[in-house]
């Protein structure tokens, strides 16, 4: 017997419009999970920017003004987790909407007020979903 390996093609979400729709900043330890996200964001016509932990995030977030959303695991290395990138964003941001994910529970208190929650495996239909419902609110 040999290897078998199934490949699943996805259909793009959405048709790709002209211009992007807004600027994410999606923030995942896990490279392979950070390239899924983004790729899914930027099929839905998202222009995405991505950051390895909150430490990479925070300067991206000082050096670049478009960014709207910020899609972030929890759970991740360096000086802030992601409970601590919202609250920071909610502070010195307050205008950029926050999407957390995690494959743990989450106590709904722990989420910001603004902010969105998604577990993980996270469907990308519902990601896509949580960030234009922050984008057009």
């Amino acid at each position: 017997m040999g290897t078998f390996v199934k490949c699943y093609c996805y259909k793009t979400m959405h048709e790709k419009p002209a211009k992007p729709r807004c600027v994410v900043l999606i923030v995942e330890d896990e490279p392979l999970v950070r390239l899924t996200g983004a790729d899914l964001l930027a099929e839905a016509g998202f222009e995405v920017l991505e950051a390895s932990n909150a430490d990479e995030a925070l300067r991206i977030l000082e050096a670049t003004a478009a960014v709207r959303v910020v899609f972030s695991d929890v759970e991740m290395p360096g000086s802030l987790d992601g409970f601590g990138l919202a609250r920071h964003i909610c502070q010195c941001w307050p205008g950029i909407g926050i999407v957390l994910t995690s494959g743990h529970r989450i106590p709904a208190e722990t989420i910001p007020s603004e902010g969105r929650f998604l577990p993980k495996p996270y469907d990308g239909q519902a990601l896509v979903r949580h960030i234009e419902e922050i984008v057009n609110h």
